[in-house]
């Protein structure tokens, strides 16, 4: 068990994998950072202006995958499932080093990402954990999508909600709280898509290196993948994946809980442009008690500051 302090690892790990969309060939290492340094990717097939600051105000593409870039237009993208591995298991310091454009996107989950963190094993720092606590609820409705954050005394909690015409995924639902439910089926599902879609994405250019390894794809009644889904609400888990790293473009873990019916990438950033647009809608603050347990904070914990 960790105290409520800053997070990083004991040291660093590499994974190698092609990206999703680009089928660009990518080595990726992470690196323990210092407290306070928050997550930074660099690009280090590029000598001069590679870092990136994974910000949700610098977002420039949110379309199939969150992509962020530096004042240069040095980009990286698809690093959602890797932010969502840092937020559930409380990571606050890291470097992550590529020397491609794309995070790697292995078997269309973070499962990797997160078995390689536990075995790297974490370092803890003295410095106090920051997280942003929201004051006010804020909310987006974009035709049949909408999302919303609102108050949450002692807890970070996604509801999250998908319809799909299609008959195997139809409507799912799942609600988890970040700071106290095993992840392990949020970490563990996958990317997916509708067999017709392939074509779609194509034509944008997109999805180079996807394939039933990497994805789940989905025809009719049918799931192509061999081994078939790997728990019961994979397709609505996967988009609470994608909706906590996007979340964490914040640079801070949230207590708050998050609405989101048929959102994505595009509608979670646009939520935390309105969210910070207004400085009444949420306060930052500091957990100073020391030799309190879990990973990042759990309901007992946190009633003293709600």
């Amino acid at each position: 068990m960790s105290l409520l302090t800053q997070k990083t690892l004991s040291k660093k790990f590499s994974v190698s994998g092609i990206g999703v969309h680009t089928g660009a060939r990518v080595n990726m290492s992470v690196l323990p950072a210092s407290a306070n340094t928050g997550i930074i990717f660099k690009r280090i097939d590029l000598k001069n202006n590679n870092l990136i600051i994974p910000s949700y105000n610098n977002v420039v593409d949110a379309t199939l995958c969150t992509t962020v870039s530096n004042e240069h237009n040095v980009k990286v993208s698809t690093i959602e499932h890797l932010m969502g591995a840092f937020y559930g298991l409380g990571i606050d310091n890291a470097i992550v080093e590529l020397d491609s454009q794309e995070v790697p996107i292995i078997d269309g989950s973070a499962k990797k990402f997160v078995e390689l963190i536990l075995e790297a094993g974490f370092k803890n720092y003295e410095d106090p954990i920051k997280l942003i606590k929201i004051e006010n609820k804020v909310e987006l409705i974009d035709g049949n999508k909408s999302i919303s954050i609102d108050k949450s005394n002692v807890t970070s909690e996604i509801d999250f909600e998908i319809k799909y015409e299609n008959p195997t995924i139809q409507t799912q639902r799942n609600k988890v709280s970040l700071f106290e439910d095993d992840l392990n089926d949020i970490f563990n599902s996958r990317t997916f898509c509708l067999y017709e879609d392939l074509k779609k994405l194509e034509k944008l250019g997109l999805g180079k290196g996807g394939s039933l390894d990497n994805a789940v794809v989905v025809k009719g009644n049918s799931i192509l993948n061999k081994e078939g889904l790997r728990n019961n609400l994979e397709f609505v888990n996967h988009k609470i994946l994608d909706c906590m790293g996007d979340l964490y473009l914040s640079g801070y873990r949230i207590i708050g809980s998050v609405k989101c019916s048929q959102g994505g990438h595009s509608l979670t950033n646009k939520l935390l442009r309105k969210l910070f647009a207004d400085k009444k809608n949420y306060s930052l603050i500091e957990i100073k008690g020391k030799n309190l347990p879990h990973s990042f904070a759990n309901r007992s914990q946190l009633r003293s500051i709600a």
